[in-house]
């Protein structure tokens, strides 16, 4: 075989091996760019569930009005937040808000029995789980991506067309605290 020929035959494997390498980079970061999108779907679910539920507390916690308007606050922070990072932390925040909100209603045995509050309260809970199996996978998927930045021969095309690695969807510090029962 003349030298011209493997030269050709090595230029167009490297090609090859580029060619194939970018298309699995797009892939994996397009699959982040979507694994978020079902955290955002979820976020949104509860952010629509929130008005629903901050006015059934309204007419039987009347006096609860800072707590109410806490939780609006952070359901707008929440809808406005960007990113992973910014969507994590307004996230934890209404989370918070949330737990607040039912330990108040712990007080109010005639909300407790509302079927549109238990309704409500159920969907809430259904949603978290949601919440949190949408971010496992979003983690994971980020995981992928990230080691495929990392991992040779992927990493110097990965420098030199400037991919950069995905954000974890990280647990606050609240929810990273241990928990104490005690009897």
């Amino acid at each position: 075989m003349s030298p011209t020929i493997i030269i050709i035959i090595a230029v167009i494997v490297i090609l090859l091996l580029i060619w194939a390498t970018y298309n699995s980079l797009i892939s994996a970061k397009v699959k982040v760019a979507e694994a978020f999108s079902h955290i955002d779907v979820q976020l949104k679910r509860r952010t629509d569930l929130i008005p629903n539920l901050v006015e059934t507390v309204k007419g039987y916690a009347k006096h609860e009005k800072e707590l109410l308007e806490h939780i609006t606050e952070a359901r707008s922070a929440l809808v406005g937040a960007k990113g992973v990072k910014d969507k994590a932390l307004a996230n934890n925040q209404i989370a918070d808000t949330l737990k607040s909100l039912f330990a108040v209603a712990e007080n109010y045995p005639d909300l407790k029995a509302n079927q549109n509050f238990l309704s409500l309260q159920q969907e809430l809970s259904d949603t978290e789980n949601k919440i949190a199996y949408a971010r496992q996978f979003y983690n994971s998927v980020a995981m992928d991506y990230n080691t495929k930045l990392a991992v040779f021969p992927t990493m110097i095309f990965a420098n030199m067309l400037h991919f950069t690695p995905a954000e974890f969807f990280a647990a606050s510090e609240a929810e990273k605290k241990e928990i104490k029962v005690s009897f």
